[in-house]
């Protein structure tokens, strides 16, 4: 038998191109930053004096997590050194996070800064950690373009919230 589809509803908004196009007074993740009695909804990791932790809502793999600004800015040159040093710690605790609950490979780090590089979110700088897992550009990425996912993003982030408690981490500091 051959799988022909998977069910992978959470990507619908983003491949059938309902997601609007961001404002600064609709920045999804200024929504975010500005909230954070809702980081269950959003699924906010942890925060800092300059950036927050959250999971990816379209993500590429198993904990895909970006570290963003408080800092509405697009472009990372536009960060002052605080908040640079403040995005690699995160960064570095996301992976440690990672690596004790999910055990990946290895990480794909790094930003789409503009619309040309595939920033979907271009007016607002965000960071993103992606784990990796030997093998996981099976068929279903490279012929299907399907990603498969083990789990749901609330489990995820109750799971990374966890372990960043756990481990005591203080992005920033």
């Amino acid at each position: 038998m051959q799988l022909k589809h998977l069910w992978t509803p959470w990507r619908m908004d983003y491949i059938g191109g309902k997601r609007k196009r961001e404002r600064k007074d609709s920045c999804i993740f200024c929504q975010a930053a500005g909230q954070p009695d809702d980081d269950l909804t959003s699924h906010v990791i942890a925060r800092s004096t300059h950036t927050f932790v959250m999971l990816n809502r379209y993500p590429y793999t198993y904990g895909h997590t970006m570290i963003i600004p408080y800092d509405h800015v697009a472009s990372a040159e536009d960060l002052s050194g605080k908040t640079l040093t403040d995005l690699m710690q995160a960064a570095n605790g996301v992976m440690r996070v990672l690596r004790a609950i999910a055990a990946p490979s290895g990480f794909n780090l790094g930003a789409n800064i503009g619309e040309a590089a595939g920033a979907g979110i271009a007016s607002h700088f965000h960071f993103h950690v992606v784990p990796r897992w030997a093998g996981d550009a099976n068929f279903m990425v490279t012929v299907g373009g399907t990603q498969t996912m083990a789990d749901t993003l609330p489990n995820a982030a109750r799971k990374m919230r966890q372990q960043w408690e756990r481990l005591k981490l203080q992005p920033g500091e």
